[in-house]
This record gives structure tokens, sequence and C-alpha cells, in this order.
């Protein structure tokens, strides 16, 4: 089968399109043949080892896992011996950030992982686009609790993980402000922002409205910064470390003080969560926000398009597997 493969660390370049084993389902895995899939920012991360602290997780010298890849949509091609959940033919759909294997024409993945049967109404594109940014935005929210008639701002919001946290925000009652560029202020609003600030034309930080939640979904401001945007016992959450870390030691510290405070939530992905998205998607309460999409072999211009950090929502890779592959 075709895979997109890199066996050293570096620039979009180190990854070459080659023939590798075709991967076979063990006992309570499934086959599936891929018909969509991402690059995103984890996916550059891991391929540059970019922070290099991450080499402690991903390998020192080289990657461990050299097919990256970790959001798929596609069809079940075979079944383990001891798999009940699924059959043959099945469309399904999920997130595999523990062993990635997606930017490939076929993977494996346990069935009790996080996996489901892909909602009726959705292509492949859109279900590939479900998972990865979204569950991060998911987690953000469900950490801070955000509830009905809270005031919420989403920073970079027309990104996988703020175009998704506007949506589910909203889904939860919030009043939402997104942060965006002036061309795309139509898009946020057509996902459900209540106001939009136009960063080219004014500092985000200088709002004067009060939040009860600030996300920053691209990870480009700080606590510092956006302290004073924050009502009394208002919530600071970033997608990114920040500068030395220092989210994940304000997390820890700021609690210890009554008032405004910093979360910093670990991720965690399982089948509950693949299915409340399934949900959504079916119901048309969220909607992936697709930028542009490429075929596997063009996955190295991808990858330099999702590092200029202009994509908006989510780059697909869309995948035909070879008729001769056996």
């Amino acid at each position: 089968m075709r895979a997109a493969v890199h066996t050293r660390y570096g620039p979009p370049e180190v990854v070459q399109i080659t023939d590798v084993d075709k991967p076979v389902a063990k006992a309570n895995e499934i086959l599936v043949r891929i018909r969509a899939t991402t690059v995103n920012r984890t996916d550059c991360g891991l391929r540059a080892a970019k922070p290099f602290f991450i080499r402690v997780l991903t390998g020192l010298i080289r990657p461990k896992a050299t097919i990256l890849g970790n959001e798929f949509a596609g069809e079940v091609e075979a079944i383990g011996s001891d798999v009940t959940l699924f059959k043959i033919g099945d469309r399904v759909f999920g997130f595999n950030g523990d062993q990635f294997g997606a930017h490939a024409e076929y993977m494996t993945i346990a069935q009790d992982g996080t996996v489901a049967t892909m909602a009726a109404n959705s292509t492949f594109e859109q279900a590939a686009a479900g998972t990865e940014g979204s569950h991060y935005a998911l987690m953000h929210i469900d950490k801070a609790k955000i509830h009905d008639g809270q005031d919420v701002l989403v920073n970079g919001a027309t990104g996988a993980i703020g175009s998704a946290a506007v949506q589910l925000a909203k889904i939860r009652g919030a009043k939402v402000t997104a942060v965006c560029a002036r061309e795309h202020m139509t898009l946020v609003e057509g996902l459900g922002a209540d106001r939009v600030i136009d960063y080219t034309e004014e500092d985000f930080t200088n709002d004067e409205q009060r939040y009860d939640v600030v996300l920053d979904a691209v990870g480009k401001s700080s606590f510092g910064r956006c302290r004073r945007l924050l009502k009394p016992d208002g919530i600071y959450l970033s997608s990114e470390l920040g500068p030395l870390a220092q989210n994940q030691v304000l997390a820890l510290v700021s609690p210890l003080f009554r008032g405004k405070r910093a979360m910093f939530p670990l991720p965690h992905d399982d089948k509950e969560m693949v299915e409340y998205f399934k949900e959504l998607l079916e119901s048309g309460q969220f909607k992936p926000v697709i930028d542009r999409t490429y075929r596997l072999d063009q996955i190295v211009e991808a990858y330099k398009y999702v590092e200029t950090g202009q994509k908006i929502g989510n780059v697909i890779i869309t995948l035909e597997p070879n008729t001769n592959d056996q």
C-alpha cells in the first residue's frame, strides 16, 4: 500500500510517498481503508520534532512512528476474530492519537478505540475533519465548564480548534466573541459567533467587555495579557504551552489564589468523544471548517501550507487505494 513516510525529523520534504506492507487486523482490531485524513499542527510538530523535548516520546534520534496522521474516515475492509462492534463495509471515522498511521491507504485500530460509524449525512472529508481540533476544543470547554449565559472569547476562531470552539460554546449556550481577520468575519458569524473582533484593526486584549472564559485557540497571547479581560472569577485557557511552558505552571499556581485563574487540560480521547461528535454532525449542530483538499501524493504541499499558519479550519488529504493493492 502507499503511505506518507518520514524516517527522519525535518522539513516537509522529509515525507516521501512509498510502498509499505499493508497492516493486518489483530483479533480486536478493524482494518480501515482510508478515504480521507488531515494534516494538522500535531502532524507538523511530530514530523519536525518541535518542540525538541517531544523526542523523549517520539524517538530521540529518529521517529518511532514513521507514518503520521491522527484523524481519519474510511471503510472497514476487514475485522479481527473478536470484533463485534463493526462489520465489513461500515463507514467509520475517528482519532488515532497514540499510534497514528492515517497518512496511508490502510490502518488498523482497536474496535474499542476512538472510532465510530460515521453520521449518515457526513462525507468522508467532513468526518475526517471532525475529531482532532474539535476534541481539543471540547477538552477546553469541558475543563472550563462553559455553560448557558456565560461570556466566552475565542482567539483564533478560524483554526481547527477555534472554529470548533465557537460552535461547541454556542451549543453550551454561551455568548461568544470571536477574534479573527476581517476577511473571515462572515465565516465566523456563520459558525454562531455573537460578536467578532478584527485583530488586524484592534488588539483584542484591549476590549472593554469582560469574559467568564478566554480561550486562546492559537496560543499567541498569554494569561498576563488576557487577565484584564476576565471577570473576577474568570478562566484563561490556551491551546499551547506558552513561553517556557508557563501555561502549565500557571495552571498549577493560579488556582491557589482566589479570583482569575489559568487552566491547562491534558489531552484525552475515547469512544464517547467520537460518538458525541457523530451526534453533532448528524444533527447539523457542528460542521467542521474545511480549507483545502490535497491528494496523498501532494502531502508535502499540504504540510507547507499548514505551516504558513494561515489555514482556515482543516486541511484534508484524500486517498484512493491502488486497485492492484492486495
